[in-house]
């Protein structure tokens, strides 16, 4: 930590999702904020709020070397890109493998404190009934871009980690609450229109955005160094989750679990659709494959040593719908 002052924190992916929670929670912790960001970035969510903007790129070393104050008690890397569509392969490479590695050269060169990774519950075995962390991960040799990317990315930090970097890794489950604009926030909008043709078979564990906030920021503190953090929470299956969201929108919802081979199929259907038309599948057969396991989490370690507090489901669907509504983004 520095002297005398407050903390100092550099993040990246602060205009996204999750990095709107966590920069929320340093600002309100007194810590002095410098994020990263882009030039078309939308910055209007912080307002008046305090936040040193600094521009620059995970695809360029140079640019984070100087966008990132010396000896920064803590670097949170939060952006990522979560396209779960092959045709996003490359860039996704580039910004998860490549632009990770970016980020630790700087932090290393900056001297920064530690360094906190936030990666996926999906770079573990999505195959397995339970997954702590102990459970392989198998993330590097998946079919699908995300999980693999993310995992190599994992590799990335511990190599920097035996170069002499404080590395702690996070890795949450799906993630609801406030501020999200697609991942399963677009389930209720398929819900309010009548979108949603039947629902998936898997089931997964749900993280609260706010929750999982914290927990990263205790990992800067209280993590063990090059230790993983498996962040899950609520435990259902998709089915319970689309029931609570067309309670909350008053919508009728498919009364109907849609075999995995069934689904798997339309997705393929969609993806050779795409190729003809160049727009983006509503459903990708790698979500499609991502939405048929039955995986819980145990997140005992980030419980016990971190204080993370999962939420109850139906807690965490209250926020996001509260939020879409606020925001105009639902009827």
């Amino acid at each position: 930590m520095s002297g005398a002052g407050p903390r100092r924190a550099f993040v990246t992916g602060a205009t996204g999702f999750l990095g709107k929670h966590l920069v929320e929670q340093l600002l309100d912790q007194g810590w002095q904020v410098t994020a990263l960001y882009r030039r078309d970035s939308d910055r209007s969510f912080y307002g008046e709020r305090i936040v040193t903007w600094a521009e620059g790129s995970l695809q360029d070393q140079a640019s984070l070397a100087a966008a990132m104050p010396a000896g920064v008690d803590r670097v949170f890397h939060v952006a990522a890109n979560t396209s779960v569509w092959a045709r996003d392969a490359e860039i996704q490479r580039r910004v998860n493998v490549e632009g990770t590695r970016n980020l630790l050269a700087a932090s290393l060169i900056r001297g920064a404190g530690r360094f906190v990774h936030v990666s996926t519950w999906s770079v573990y075995d999505l195959t397995r009934p339970e997954v702590d962390e102990d459970t392989p991960q198998t993330g590097g040799s998946s079919w699908i871009g995300y999980c693999r990317t993310k995992w190599q990315a994992e590799q990335a930090v511990r190599l920097a980690a035996e170069r002499g970097l404080d590395a702690v890794i996070v890795n949450p489950a799906h993630i609801l609450g406030r501020y999200d604009q697609g991942n399963w926030a677009r389930m209720f909008t398929m819900v309010q229109d009548g979108r949603l043709p039947g629902i998936p078979p898997g089931s997964g564990s749900f993280a609260h955005a706010a929750a999982v906030a914290a927990a990263i920021i205790a990992a800067g503190d209280r993590g063990r160094r090059g230790r993983n953090y498996l962040l899950g929470g609520a435990d259902h299956s998709f089915q319970e989750v689309i029931a609570e969201i067309g309670f909350r929108l008053g919508a009728k919802v498919p009364g109907r679990v849609l075999p995995a081979g069934v689904l798997r199929t339309a997705a393929r259907v969609q993806a050779l659709k795409a190729r003809l038309t160049g727009q983006r599948p509503e459903l990708t057969p790698e979500a499609a494959d991502m939405v048929c396991h039955r995986t819980r989490i145990t997140s005992t370690r980030a419980i016990d040593e971190l204080g993370y507090r999962p939420a109850p489901l139906y807690y965490m669907l209250a926020d996001c719908h509260a939020w879409l509504k606020s925001a105009g983004r639902l009827r």
